[in-house]
């Protein structure tokens, strides 16, 4: 966390992004810190993270609130970039890289974050019954170095993600693989990816106008279901049409929406992804998910009493940030102990409960100048510490604890006529009933 989030770094970051803020008497690196302990739940609360250093904060709490309402979005799209930028060099540097899922192309998963409502302590709020929604943002994740790549922010929580699209294909390089969901799949957005010689794997929106130009033929299995392909044409709004492939999974079991198959499409070259290869590309959008699943279990990525969207998008945004630093110390495990044996038997969870539980302490242990050396210790060298400091990792402490299949919940058919009954009691005539003969 020192390596990446250098306070000299965060501040020239602050002054060479930030517009209209700048820097008086509370510097960025700052602020980063107070967040910082919030979304890594060591402080239960902004204001509990404030009073905890009051003495080194040389500005009241009014103004250092009024800070974190103001930051632009820019800046703290800056820092996650940056920081995933250092953080990717380290990943690879020390061969702690998942296998690629297409090798050849750069992979991206990208996916958006609706944040949800906040509590109504603004007065534009207070008399307001609908939820207030303070944003959302669309996350980029490099899934061969799990790491975020980037965040397209937004502060207007109703915009649709389509909105976003130009910010989408700004990020766009040669023969990238883009995977996403059906939010996503649009017109501009695919034929931008095309246009770039850039590729797709999108699952097909309803609304697309998008044309069989061939039979479906079935193209084998996968664990999932049967798979078929067909040739189609995207009707585009000049006029024109892009070529891609349907690849249709039909399903073994339903999804949650109730769903028997799914379309997907791409312009993928049959020579370098065939069918079965390209539904299963299109499962791996789950690692976002779980990336998003990640952020509520161990970091606290959305606070609720942040209702400015500024803020909202700030906490996020740090959030992503500590999700990078978790990921690359698993990536220090991996390249220790091994990619699969890391990805089956560890538990990240139980990585950051272990960040919540020591930080403060060494804090009040070791001296902060102390914490200096890897603000500037050369890239090899930090690398080399990682990989040394992994070798003493006792694995067992963060073994994974995957739960088995849901069992259905059964009717509630008994005491329909009570409003509470005493666990003690039921327990007693269980145990009675069990030893009668």
């Amino acid at each position: 966390m020192e390596s990446a989030l250098a306070p000299d770094v965060l501040n020239s970051l602050f002054d060479k992004q930030a517009d209209r803020q700048y820097t008086r008497e509370l510097l960025f690196s700052t602020i980063v810190d107070l967040m910082g302990v919030v979304v890594c739940k060591s402080q239960p609360s902004l204001h509990s993270a404030i009073q905890a250093v009051r003495k080194t904060v040389p500005v009241s709490v009014t103004s250092v609130y009024d800070k974190i309402n103001g930051v632009e979005p820019g800046v703290v799209r800056a820092l996650l970039v940056e920081t995933s930028l250092k953080l990717s060099k380290v990943v690879a540097t020390m061969n702690g890289q998942l296998p690629a899922l297409l090798p050849g192309h750069r992979t991206m998963i990208l996916d958006g974050n609706h944040f949800a409502a906040t509590e109504r302590r603004l007065d534009v709020l207070k008399r307001c019954k609908a939820g207030p929604l303070p944003g959302h943002a669309l996350v980029v994740l490099e899934p061969e170095l799990m790491l975020v790549r980037d965040m397209i922010p937004c502060q207007d929580g109703h915009a649709q993600e389509r909105s976003l699209t130009p910010e989408i294909l700004k990020l766009v390089c040669k023969a990238d693989v883009w995977i996403d969901d059906r939010n996503f799949c649009t017109t501009p957005l695919l034929a931008g990816i095309a246009s770039r010689k850039a590729f797709f794997v999108s699952r097909q929106h309803a609304g697309l106008p998008c044309t069989p130009v061939g039979p479906l033929n079935k193209c084998g299995k996968i664990d999932t279901g049967t798979v078929f392909e067909q040739p189609v044409e995207i009707a585009l709004s000049d006029g024109s049409v892009l070529k891609a492939r349907r690849i249709v999974i039909r399903l073994k079991v339903p999804t949650r929406d109730g769903d028997n198959e799914m379309a997907i499409l791409t312009n993928l070259p049959k020579t370098v992804a065939i069918a079965s290869k390209v539904a299963n590309l299109y499962r791996k959008r789950w690692t976002i998910e779980t990336m998003f699943q990640s952020l509520t279990q161990m970091l606290r990525g959305e606070i609720d009493t942040l209702g400015y969207p500024r803020a909202a998008l700030l906490g996020f945004g740090i959030a992503l940030t500590t999700y990078n630093i978790l990921s690359t110390v698993q990536a220090a495990l991996r390249a220790r102990f091994g990619a699969e044996k890391i990805q089956e038997e560890v538990s990240g969870y139980y990585i950051a409960h272990e960040i919540q539980s020591v930080r403060l302490g060494m804090n009040i242990a070791v001296e902060k100048y102390n914490w200096n050396v890897f603000h500037t210790m050369p890239h090899k060298v930090f690398c080399a510490l990682l990989i040394k400091w992994a070798g003493h990792v006792e694995l067992s402490k963060y073994k994974r604890h995957p739960r088995g299949p849901k069992k259905p919940v059964p009717k509630r058919t008994k005491f329909v006529d009570k409003m509470h009954v005493s666990t003690a009691r039921l327990l007693a005539a269980a145990k009675i009933r069990k030893n009668s003969p």
